[in-house]
């Protein structure tokens, strides 16, 4: 009789501990969309959503090349021509509940990303995290702006070395990013031409944006 009470109460464990980890590995989040914050539902918005700027074929079947103005790095339009999030609508982004995480990696995850570095033909870096980030998978038109999450509109921006990290060309892009999304929501320019502009070059704004946003915030 103990005997089978032993194994009885063994059973019943092993039962309940798999229903426990099977309950636990049932509730894992499948997708980033499922762990977007509460506020997305309230946006009618599909991160999966893209409107080339320019129709390209991807993956490419040259190499990409990146071009330089005014000293920063901007994309090979072949590859990145940039694209647009059509349901991100200006009343979405003005709305100060609404954040990026609602779209981010919503179209694309960091490994399919990761493959622009093939593209461009650059390394991808191994330690590229905190002060010696050298590298961001960037989108042209950020997801501020409008941007889809799609990669026509994602190019790896990387360097320079041997300065500090605010100094990067990713940081000094932000900076831009943050301004000219001000400038939308404050009705000072178009979203439109704010998207094109990005993506045309994002170089043309920077003595603007340094001026406006110091340290890359804007006020």
């Amino acid at each position: 009789m103990k005997r089978l009470m032993r194994v009885t109460a063994g059973a019943v464990l092993c039962f309940a501990l798999t229903d426990y980890w099977g309950a636990a590995n049932s509730q894992q989040p499948e997708s980033t969309e499922m762990i977007r914050p509460a506020v997305c539902d309230r946006f009618n918005v599909d991160g999966r959503a893209s409107g080339p700027l320019r129709s390209v074929a991807l993956p490419p079947s040259q190499g990409c090349t990146t071009r330089t103005s005014n000293g920063f790095p901007i994309p090979d339009p072949n590859c990145t021509p940039g694209a647009i999030n059509p349901t991100l609508t200006i009343e979405v982004l003005r709305d100060p509940g609404f954040t990026d995480r609602c779209v981010r990696d919503a179209a694309t995850n960091e490994e399919e990303k990761a493959t622009t570095y093939e593209w461009y033909n650059l390394p991808h870096p191994s330690d590229n995290s905190g002060e010696n980030q050298i590298c961001e998978l960037d989108h042209l038109i950020s997801l501020e702006l409008g941007g889809a999450d799609t990669l026509d509109n994602i190019w790896p921006q990387c360097g320079p070395s041997g300065v500090v990290l605010p100094q990067r060309f990713f940081k000094e892009k932000d900076t831009v990013e943050n301004f000219l999304a001000m400038q939308v929501k404050e009705g000072r320019m178009e979203l439109s031409e704010a998207q094109k502009g990005i993506a045309t070059d994002w170089t043309q704004f920077r003595g603007e944006a340094r001026r406006a946003c110091p340290e890359g915030k804007c006020f």
